[in-house]
């Protein structure tokens, strides 16, 4: 294994915030050398330093960006690096054609256009980290084509059948109980629920505070019946705490065995879809009873009211009283 230079970006194991501070705060000649080293070396572990560098500090984001959305990007980073390592790539001056034949060998190996989309995206931010470091003025992603999905996401992965999440919450453990509610009645992304703190649960107002959704957003979010039963005994379980987070366990992977082992106790295993198909079905029970795509896309957190639309699963005959009677 080739020995590290003595002045490569050391990955720091701080806060978010404080890596990207060690990273930002160099002189601009520095962070440009260093940045075109491990370009030139294809140094995963320092472009991903710069490239985090970047997302915290001068993005949309900021450090409101997810551990899951650092995760996807991390990865993305990783494939475009060893494809460029195998393909003698020249990250700083990379040639007109290579990004397609770059996005190409993505679709041809089989991923998702879904997959795909994010491996650019991830390309397409190491290349706006490289420019922010002054490394270089290339910007080969940005007229690519990308493949196209025909199959609507709320096909691929439709809301969950209302039976299956009442059969889940009715074996499952307390705390268990409350997390499947929490995505299926309330809509709160996986990461919401997981971070979920007891001061933001209001019983008596009926609502709960995602205090820092996607994109750092916060917003009150109305609680059913058997949301507000399920998060009381949970917190009498617990001893009544008045703060403090309401799950004891914070992790994706953590969560996701629980509720696939849950599935699999009720032999229905071959159901469970992970966390979205439960936000889907709170989107299309809600949408089914308010008609308002922006009502809902304010319940879900959603920014643009066309993502909502690919979260609500309409019936085949949603139309049929409305033209029954046309003269």
């Amino acid at each position: 294994m080739p020995k590290k230079p003595d002045d490569a970006l050391v990955p720091y194991t701080g806060d978010r915030l404080a890596q990207a501070r060690s990273v930002a705060t160099l002189h601009d000649d520095e962070l440009k050398r260093r940045a075109s080293a491990a370009a030139r070396d294809k140094n995963l572990d320092d472009l991903w330093a710069i490239t985090l560098a970047y997302l915290t500090s001068d993005s949309h984001a900021g450090v409101g960006a997810s551990k899951h959305t650092l995760r996807a990007y991390r990865k993305g980073v990783e494939v475009l690096v060893e494809y460029a390592a195998d393909h003698a790539w020249n990250l700083l001056r990379p040639g007109r054609r290579e990004p397609g034949l770059f996005v190409a060998h993505l679709s041809a190996s089989g991923l998702k256009p879904a997959t795909v989309h994010s491996r650019v995206a991830s390309a397409n931010a190491l290349y706006r980290a490289l420019r922010w470091a002054g490394a270089t003025d290339a910007d080969p992603f940005a007229d690519v084509k990308r493949p196209k999905d025909r199959t609507k996401g709320i096909v691929k992965n439709p809301p969950y059948k209302t039976d299956f999440v009442t059969a889940m919450a009715e074996v499952a453990r307390a705390d268990e109980r409350a997390l499947i509610l929490l995505m299926a009645h309330a809509g709160l992304r996986i990461a919401e629920a997981l971070a979920l703190a007891w001061e933001h649960v209001h019983f008596e107002r009926k609502r709960l505070l995602v205090a820092h959704g996607k994109g750092d957003k916060a917003r009150l979010v109305p609680m059913s019946a058997k949301l507000r039963e399920a998060l009381h005994a949970l917190r009498v379980e617990r001893g009544l705490p008045s703060r403090g987070f309401v799950f004891t366990f914070h992790a994706y992977a953590t969560a996701y065995e629980r509720l696939r082992r849950l599935a699999r106790s009720i032999d229905r295993e071959d159901e469970f879809r992970g966390f979205h198909a439960g936000r889907k079905l709170a989107g299309t029970r809600l949408y089914a009873q308010v008609k308002d795509f922006t009502r809902v896309a304010g319940f879900l957190g959603h920014e643009q009211v066309d993502t909502t639309r690919r979260y609500v699963e309409l019936p085949e005959d949603d139309l049929a009283d409305a033209v029954e009677n046309f003269e």
